[in-house]
């Protein structure tokens, strides 16, 4: 992994976050999330701040003075909010010098390269969480998931997750016949919405 260039990855990511958003209908947006103390809407507004973040990062500037959570977005904006910091983390990234440069995450500094692969890993997640709230509109990308969660694996351990600060709960049990994406959303503490 410390040879790895995520960017691409992250970029899949990315495209794919935009197209499931395409997919929300407003009167989705107060409806509930696996992710169980977001709503639609807070999801949502978590995705496009947590993804200025990272652009900001991969900037140069201190991502950790940035809110992850997008203010003031009307219901019917939240593509294109999210379709400009999309297009921030390419313009931000787009230096190879940054993914050797020490960057300064919710997580510790680390090289850019890692920072960039520990965000695929919460964007495929949370990309999992949307699916679940929107009924799963879209087929996900099985390679991004399988990527999330071998990242997962590597940095949150199974155990000592009982801090109420972490936003990851006790490994969950994986479903029968779970694909990748419901791999990785037990790993991170997450079930399935119960639907009617």
């Amino acid at each position: 992994m410390n040879a790895m260039d995520p960017r691409p990855l992250y970029a899949r990511a990315a495209g794919q976050i935009a197209s499931l958003i395409a997919t929300v209908r407003p009167e989705q947006l107060d409806g509930p999330t696996p992710c169980t103390e977001f709503d639609v809407r807070l999801l949502l507004s978590h995705m496009v701040g947590g993804t200025r973040r990272i652009a900001v990062i991969g900037a140069g500037g201190d991502g950790l003075a940035v809110r992850p959570f997008a203010d003031g977005v009307p219901d019917d904006g939240w593509s294109a909010a999210y379709e400009e910091v999309r297009e921030l983390v390419r313009t931000g990234w787009a230096d190879d010098a940054r993914l050797d440069a020490v960057v300064r995450v919710p997580w510790g500094e680390v090289p850019g390269r890692i920072a960039l692969a520990g965000y695929v890993m919460e964007a495929v997640t949370h990309t999992w969480d949307l699916s679940e709230a929107l009924g799963r509109p879209l087929e996900l990308d099985p390679e991004l998931a399988g990527f999330a969660l071998t990242i997962a694996e590597r940095v949150l351990p199974d155990e000592g997750r009982e801090d109420p600060a972490l936003p990851f709960g006790a490994v969950a049990p994986v479903p029968e016949g779970a694909d990748a994406y419901g791999r990785l959303a037990a790993w991170m503490g997450r079930r399935p919405l119960v639907t009617a």
